[in-house]
């Protein structure tokens, strides 16, 4: 996880897993959190709170997604982006705007004004009732950066996130700091300083999106669920029939083969592996026995509703869990569109935008409307220049925050140019690298740093599991003479 200081991470990871290999046993779960108690232990939390990330993969167009609706920005956008549909562009037609156009309760700088994709009408209604906020321009950063430092060629004092427009090595850059191959991620860090909170560490971090470097912790293990529940290993589970091959007894042979206690420490670590697995498929069919109802969620069903449906099941089964603290990760693909952006965004998002409006209303009526955060998270965001009918790899992003502690109802961040020249400037930030390419103005650090706080990491904590954040807790950039503070946290959450 520690992309800048490497042996910080591999001590910590080593003196961790280490322990956790030599107390391996039949509880594996609590050998797991031994090794972060001494962490976890400054956490005295009694209620539940989740956090759960919804990444969309293939890199999310920013500037149709949250479209900048002031006259002036609006014509410069459409201009940009070669007008309409009709006239062979990828501008949103700006009266489809008005619907979605936002009102929030801060005036931002210069006049500019936003509204959401017209399709996102879900996500409108959770920002004019505060439950809802965006936060503009995210994304990787080492150290802040304007366009001159990232064109200054000395990459110690201005070094990059590495690989950058690259799908695998940003999408594991925006889970783990590190490009891909990284094997932990931030998630899965303050799943690590939380175990001791869970009567059972395993439902820790759990994924309903296959396996993802988010969610691995150095002790924290990814626990992964498909949305129609817990995946059963059918040759032995108990929920999957009473027979194997027609034969009740080779069933129950299989069961005590695969499960028994064994003399050769692998035969016998394996057998603890597949018991610890057949147990917890029983504690999840059980924590999720009741489904909602048909209608809760968006109708028609979609991927990303049905697994943040599974979500909510696993977080109102908390009790047969044993859980008090749960990151959680969800996704959808198809935004890599380089091709036809218009037409195979809208449905994208308006998926996105129902499926977690969809999601909270779900936790408000588990009384849960302020304890549980759910965030988007995206490979980048695209260029602002159109390639013809879509939109080409970028960086920064436009993103969405959605619960009832956020502080909804407002637009975070500094809104960036609308220009693909290097002549543009946004109070000096200079902030983007050529075709709308946005430079981040807030980083993922950040990002994260904010709702780690709500969730309540303290400031050590935060700074170990996001590595970056020490150059983001204070720190300055000064750009044509003007000076630019970064704080640590970016101020979308609510106190603890």
């Amino acid at each position: 996880m520690h992309y800048i200081d490497p042996k910080g991470h591999s001590r910590r990871a080593f003196l961790k897993r280490s322990s956790s290999l030599a107390l391996a046993g039949t509880a594996m779960p609590f050998a797991l959190s031994l090794a972060t108690m001494g962490e976890a232990a400054a956490q005295t939390a009694t209620d539940y709170k989740a956090l759960v990330c919804v990444f969309l993969y293939g890199g999310c167009d920013y500037a149709n997604t949250v479209v900048t609706y002031d006259d002036d920005s609006y014509g410069k956008y459409s201009t940009i982006r070669g007008g309409v549909q009709s006239a062979g562009g990828i501008a949103i037609a700006k009266a489809d705007l008005a619907a979605t156009a936002l009102s929030p309760t801060q005036a931002l700088t210069n006049g500019r004004q936003y509204a959401l994709h017209p399709s996102m009408t879900a996500m409108k209604g959770l920002f004019d009732a505060g439950n809802a906020a965006v936060q503009l321009n995210v994304g990787p950063l080492v150290v802040p950066l304007s366009r001159a430092t990232f064109n200054n060629s000395n990459k110690k004092v201005y070094p990059q996130p590495p690989k950058l427009f690259s799908h695998n090595d940003q999408q594991s850059t925006w889970q783990s700091s590190s490009p891909e191959g990284s094997t932990v991620g931030w998630g899965g860090n303050i799943g690590d300083l939380v175990l001791g909170r869970n009567s059972n560490s395993l439902f820790t971090c759990i994924s309903v999106s296959g396996n993802a470097v988010f969610l691995s912790g150095d002790s924290a293990l990814q626990y992964q669920v498909s949305s129609g529940g817990a995946v059963r290993i059918n040759s032995v589970s108990p929920a999957s029939g009473t027979t194997l091959y027609g034969s009740a007894t080779v069933k129950s042979a299989m069961q005590a083969l695969t499960q028994q206690t064994r003399t050769h420490k692998l035969e016998n670590e394996y057998n603890k592996v597949t018991k610890r697995a057949v147990e917890a498929e029983g504690t999840v069919t059980t924590a999720i026995a009741l489904p909602y109802a048909a209608g809760t969620f968006p109708v028609p069903p979609t991927n990303l509703g049905n697994q943040l449906a599974m979500v909510a099941r696993l977080i109102r089964g908390r009790a047969t869990t044993g859980a008090k603290r749960q990151v959680f990760m969800v996704s959808t693909g198809g935004f890599d569109l380089h091709d036809n952006l218009i037409n195979n965004q809208a449905p994208l998002l308006k998926q996105v935008s129902d499926a977690m409006a969809s999601f909270h209303a779900a936790m408000v009526a588990e009384n849960l409307g302020d304890k549980v955060t759910a965030f988007t998270a995206s490979d980048f965001g695209r260029t602002l220049a159109s390639n013809g009918d879509g939109a080409d790899h970028g960086w920064g992003n436009h993103h969405f925050v959605v619960g009832g502690a956020v502080k909804g109802n407002m637009i975070y961040g500094a809104p960036p140019p609308v220009s693909i020249n290097n002549t543009s400037t946004l109070d000096g930030y200079e902030g983007h690298v050529g075709q709308g390419r946005l430079i981040p103005t807030t980083s993922v650090d950040q990002y994260g740093a904010t709702m780690g706080k709500w969730f309540g990491l303290n400031d050590a904590q935060l700074l170990d599991i996001l590595p970056n954040l020490k150059n983001f807790n204070g720190n300055t950039l000064v750009v044509n003479g003007t000076t630019y503070t970064y704080p640590r946290d970016v101020g979308f959450m609510k106190p603890a």
